[in-house]
């Protein structure tokens, strides 16, 4: 029997279960005072904390379980810096030039940071910064990816067009109109790049606590207090770096976004001689279907791909055997691996598809909905956060600022993008171009 099928499988990520180590942090005890006390040990709380600490700021980490137990330890590992639906075009239309460009610049430089991090602090996360590719399942599509890659490499990134045969040539697909391949993109193994950033956040005077649930965030005098089941925290400035995995911690932040539950798989090693014929630059891939279609390997030959969640019973089994049967017939893997784990996580989706800011309180920011970008976005948000630590105006930052913005009957509303996801299905079927 495959892991995949055993039912701690369904709660337990590949990342989390090939760890090659673990360190166990403790939980908070007593009262601890702090310049900027985070909750959410995921990328963002994690980049905030490396960054802050490097300033000198006195910081640390509240985590309800483990380092990357949410979206952090369960998505595929993909660094992509760009827009999820978005081009630059748009965003200027949508956030104006000003405010525009900056949020540009700071998605076009994210995937650096990432492998630039990683790299100054050693860390061991089987890191690829050989491209992130965008395949066009269709005509209509091939036109937008064409006008996308080339808005990027007028902004002097390192994005290029690709007709067909190249896409063919560098995934190992058949079908494909074309796509674009942005070069400063990558893959790495999430949970591992999480623990390093932990490691190196300490190593600059950070403290991170592990299973410290807050159960209130109390405002007092000068700042803020914290409190867990067995210990406060007091501070000047608090970050709520939760994403979709708050747990009712502020009612209102829940209302904002969308949450989406998107699933993994993994598959067994392939052999060699088939591994030879996909992604032999091993690059990650992400194509331009609304269900898109994801792979990419881990440092195992493990085929590793993803694909979200229509409405309907028995979604732990039914939706990873999908994902399965649909990497067989896209790669043309009539004998491919039986799954070997499958894991699911929720992600934070707002309206615009943009990340944002969102102002709680004097001195209190969430960072939230980083719409299927996180582990760039998010890298990318932790460096502007530890300026705003700093002593920087939020407003200063380069992402979208602004008071809490509930959607009117969130409560229906929430579940638009699983129930569209089946009409999603359809017209890309229609529209596969093979």
């Amino acid at each position: 029997m495959s892991r995949a099928n055993l039912p701690e499988a369904q709660s337990l990520s590949l990342w989390h279960a090939v760890a090659r180590s673990r360190r166990d942090r403790p939980p908070l005890e007593g009262r601890l005072d702090v310049d900027l006390a985070i909750v959410g040990a995921g990328f963002t709380g994690l980049s905030t904390a490396l960054h802050a600490a490097e300033k000198g700021i006195s910081v640390a980490i509240l985590e309800a379980e483990i380092i990357a137990w949410g979206a952090t330890g369960r998505n595929a590992g993909f660094v992509v810096p760009n827009f999820a639906k978005m081009d630059p075009s748009t965003i200027l239309a949508h956030l104006g030039p000003e405010r525009g460009e900056r949020l540009i610049d700071f998605a076009a430089a994210s995937a650096d940071l990432v492998f630039d991090l990683i790299e100054r602090h050693r860390i061991d996360c089987d890191a690829v910064q050989n491209g992130w590719i965008q395949p066009a399942h269709s005509a209509a599509a091939f036109e937008k990816v064409k006008s996308r890659a080339g808005q990027w490499a007028d902004r002097g990134r390192p994005a290029v067009t690709l007709d067909s045969v190249s896409v063919q040539e560098l995934t190992g697909i058949r079908g494909y109109v074309g796509g674009w391949m942005d070069r400063s993109g990558g893959v790495l193994d999430p949970v591992a790049y999480a623990r390093g950033l932990a490691d190196a956040a300490e190593k600059c005077g950070a403290r991170i606590f592990e299973h410290s649930r807050v159960t209130a965030i109390e405002q007092a005098t000068q700042g803020w207090v914290l409190k867990t089941p067995s210990g406060s925290m007091r501070a000047g400035k608090v970050l709520i770096a939760t994403n979709a995995y708050g747990a009712g911690l502020n009612p209102v932040l829940d209302r904002t976004y969308f949450p989406l539950r998107i699933f993994q798989i993994a598959t067994a090693p392939l052999p060699l001689g088939i591994r030879s014929r996909l992604l032999p630059g091993g690059q990650g891939v992400g194509d331009t279907r609304r269900n898109l279609l994801t792979f990419r390997f881990d440092r195992e030959n493990r085929l590793i791909s993803g694909g979200m969640h229509v409405v309907g019973a028995g979604a732990d089994t039914r939706v990873p055997k999908a994902i399965w049967r649909r990497l067989a017939t896209h790669l043309e893997l009539p004998d491919i691996p039986p799954l070997e784990y499958a894991w699911s996580g929720i992600a934070a989706v707002e309206p615009d598809f943009l990340p944002r800011l969102i102002n709680v309180g004097p001195g209190l920011l969430a960072g939230f909905a980083c719409n299927g970008r996180g582990i760039a976005m998010t890298t990318a948000t932790g460096k502007a956060l530890g300026e705003w630590a700093n002593g920087t105006d939020a407003v200063d930052l380069p992402l979208p600022f602004a008071p809490p913005s509930p959607m009117s009957f969130h409560n229906v509303v929430r579940y638009a993008p699983n129930v569209l996801l089946a009409w999603g299905i359809l017209r890309d079927r229609l529209e596969w171009t093979r």
